[in-house]
């Protein structure tokens, strides 16, 4: 199992369902991307503070494996761990049930552009050092 360094608890909303009842896979995304606005937040800079800041990251590339759906009223765990590697940030989320079943597994990778330019993301780098 994944040390993970964030955790946080979320419940499915009826209209995040589709015709079949189960939420729709886009929404996992919202979930996913949620958890990581949220954890920068608790742990030292907003999205705000970043756009503030003239840093603004950037996702370039998303896998993500459905493994068992959500449904209406389903509480569940948004968890991830995180790594660097050059210029990439990389969060290892995964959404779980409960009752501990696995829901989604997720690999986000992002940059980070300082005043329209890529950059090494060495702010953030800073920021996250304890999660690193």
């Amino acid at each position: 199992m994944a040390d993970y360094v964030y955790t946080l608890q979320m419940q499915v909303r009826d209209y995040e369902l589709d015709s079949e009842g189960i939420v729709n896979n886009a929404n996992y995304l919202h979930y996913l991307e949620h958890t990581r606005h949220r954890f920068c937040a608790e742990n030292g800079i907003s999205f705000a503070e970043m756009q503030r800041r003239g840093i603004i990251p950037v996702l370039n590339k998303v896998e993500i494996e459905y493994k068992e759906p959500l449904r209406s009223d389903d509480e569940f765990l948004s968890r991830l761990w995180l790594e660097r590697k050059g210029v990439r940030f990389i969060f290892h989320q995964d959404i779980f049930k409960h009752n501990g079943r696995q829901c989604v597994k997720a690999v986000v990778s992002c940059v980070c552009l300082e005043n329209g330019k890529l950059d090494r993301g060495d702010l953030l780098a800073d920021i996250f050092k304890d999660f690193l």
